[in-house]
């Protein structure tokens, strides 16, 4: 599973990094920053998906890591 952040919808208003400051961080700007686009352990799943979900501009999403053939 992928983070995605869309840096162009946010409109910066740091839940995400309240959410998971692990994961998240703000640019000088308060543009999303992805720390950890790859979520491995089932709590930082759950925090990204949390993440996503107060995200108030829906600049974040989570998709699916695309297995090799």
């Amino acid at each position: 599973m992928l983070i995605v952040a869309n840096q162009s919808s946010c409109i910066g208003s740091g839940q995400c990094v309240f959410t998971d400051p692990d994961a998240f961080d703000q640019d000088d700007n308060g543009v999303v920053v992805v720390l950890r686009s790859e979520p491995a352990a089932e709590d930082e799943v759950a925090l990204a998906k949390q993440a996503v979900d107060v995200c108030p501009s829906r600049a974040l999403s989570l998709v699916a890591r695309k297995t090799p053939v």
